[in-house]
């Protein structure tokens, strides 16, 4: 399962082992127990990776290989592609873009995206320390 949390100023994503549906009763109960509005909807999230990143093509195979259409990629330019998923979009149900975002895709797909984003972040804040 991946998970996008969404806070005020970026996002981080991460790659879970728990089932999508436990994942989300276990969020459901929390916030039973704590009294927290919790608001679950169909919805989709995008990002940015550059495109140049080493493992982009085998991200792409795996894309076609899986015809239930949860994720797909778009050349946004010669530098980046956008990267789309299909999930479930979990927030206290204000109108603010802050909470988590989650899904699941093929195993192999989930780990080549996960370690292409963690890619990005590493050249990203390399390029910023220069």
């Amino acid at each position: 399962m991946l998970k996008l949390t969404y806070t005020d100023r970026s996002f981080y994503l991460e790659c879970l082992t728990l089932s999508l549906e436990e994942w989300v009763a276990q969020r459901v109960i929390l916030a039973m127990r704590v009294g927290q509005c919790l608001c679950i909807e169909p919805s989709t999230a995008s990002f940015l990776l550059p495109i140049d990143l080493p493992g982009v093509e085998v991200l792409k195979a795996e894309v076609k290989r899986d015809d239930r259409e949860i994720i797909t990629l778009c050349a946004c330019d010669t530098e980046y592609m956008e990267v789309t998923l299909r999930g479930s979009w979990l927030s206290n149900g204000s109108e603010d873009a802050v909470g988590v975002f989650v899904t699941t895709i093929s195993d192999r797909a989930e780990f080549f995206l996960h370690k292409l984003w963690q890619e990005s972040q590493e050249s990203s804040a390399s390029v910023m320390s220069e």
